[in-house]
């Protein structure tokens, strides 16, 4: 078979048109979330209802996904990747003119559903034109990308919402969404192992159920829904206990803190590289422990140690995320752009659910709600994590 192999040029362009595709769906989809306090204030809605804004988002792209990755068996994967990225990223500046909070949220409804062509064929495409010895850490690259998007578009929105307003600050990820889709458009090789189907509603959503049927792929979109709503969860609120008092912080100094995002890239590469050695179920041990860590240490009153808590908490979860992502292309026998979807889909509605749960949390508790919250989701990942001991065992699958 003919696949990019590691340290050829192919390689390193798949990866750099993947890590700005990432970049690009990671940061409009994230953009939102450190304006949540400056939402709130400027559409008089509480936090609860203001995280809409982002869950109707992932809950959206979530659904999507499920069609989404069966259209790309007909449709190929690089074209739909690139119209999604495209769409995305005007919908992005058309939400910087929303008049009001419910047009705001149609438009970012709209968002998720086209935002869902990238991540939901991301993968299946890595899985299908990366060399098996390299997949894991491409996948880390890739997903590498997703925590720059992700990290890039809450400090640039914040920083330019300080200067200027929450409008200013979304339309500048759009714009720069627009810069990203072009690079990838133009470097990302085209497909060689991609074998067209003709599009089938009856056999799509057979495809779909029968990725149920395995037990351990089950407990891979678990172990994604966990972490995701453990992840929104935690950082949907942390902007609203930092601008509070006794810290006040600016809405650049909120948006900063999304700079221990950079943890996420290097932990998403390393726990990927980790994952191709040993058993993946320790790894994904080694990543809650991490996470768990993290969260508590954010109960400390002390801003400095907060934030290290934030970042530990994040350096977890993207090393986690990576070893359960790539876990799927090795598991799924047959339809890998289903069980692809079907992750993507628990992980994102794990971030609508845990998103909005968070806010009652939040209002009713406060930040020790928040955090006990999370680690309800991180001990039940454990106890998911416990069926993977034999699959993973037995080769490191």
């Amino acid at each position: 078979m003919d696949y990019i192999k590691q340290g050829t040029p192919s390689f390193r362009r798949a990866l750099l048109a993947l890590f700005a595709g990432g970049f690009n769906t990671f940061a409009i989809l994230y953009d939102i979330q450190p304006l949540m306090p400056e939402l709130s204030r400027d559409f008089h809605s509480s936090p609860t209802l203001t995280s809409l804004s982002l869950s109707l988002t992932t809950i959206s792209m979530a659904i999507s996904m499920l069609f989404v990755g069966s259209l790309s068996d007909a449709w190929g994967r690089k074209s739909i990747m690139t119209v999604s990225l495209f769409a995305a990223s005007v919908l992005a500046v058309l939400t910087a003119i929303s008049p009001d909070f419910h047009v705001l949220l149609v438009l970012r409804v709209i968002a998720g559903i086209v935002l869902a062509g990238l991540p939901a064929i991301a993968m299946t495409y890595l899985s299908e034109e990366i060399e098996p010895n390299g997949l894991g850490i491409a996948m880390g690259i890739y997903i590498s990308g997703n925590s720059i998007g992700g990290m890039g578009g809450r400090i640039i929105s914040g920083m330019v919402t300080d200067y200027f307003n929450w409008r200013i600050g979304i339309a500048v990820i759009g714009v720069l969404s627009l810069a990203a889709t072009l690079l990838f458009s133009l470097t990302l090789p085209p497909s060689k192992h991609f074998r067209q189907r003709s599009l089938n509603l009856r056999t799509m959503a057979e495809s779909l159920l029968s990725q149920f049927k395995d037990s351990n792929l089950v407990c891979i979109y678990a172990l994604g829904f966990l972490l995701m709503g453990s992840f929104v969860t935690l950082y949907n609120y942390i902007g609203y206990q930092l601008a509070a008092p006794p810290y006040s912080l600016s809405q650049s100094l909120v948006g900063w803190i999304f700079i221990v995002y950079i943890t996420g890239t290097f932990s998403s590469t390393w726990m990927g590289r980790l994952a191709d050695r040993h058993p993946r179920h320790k790894v994904i041990w080694i990543a809650l422990g991490i996470v768990f860590t993290g969260a508590v240490i954010t109960l400390s009153g002390n801003l400095w140690a907060k934030i290290a808590g934030i970042a530990i908490f994040t350096f977890g979860f993207f090393g986690g995320h990576s070893v359960a992502s790539s876990w799927i292309g090795k598991l799924a026998k047959q339809h890998k752009a289903q069980a692809s979807s079907l992750y993507l889909f628990c992980y994102y509605v794990g971030s609508s659910i845990g998103g909005t749960t968070g806010g009652i949390f939040w209002t009713r508790f406060g930040w020790a709600g928040v955090i006990a919250l999370i680690i309800f989701f991180v001990f039940t990942a454990f106890l998911v994590s416990l069926r993977l001991v034999s699959v993973s065992e037995a080769g490191h699958a």
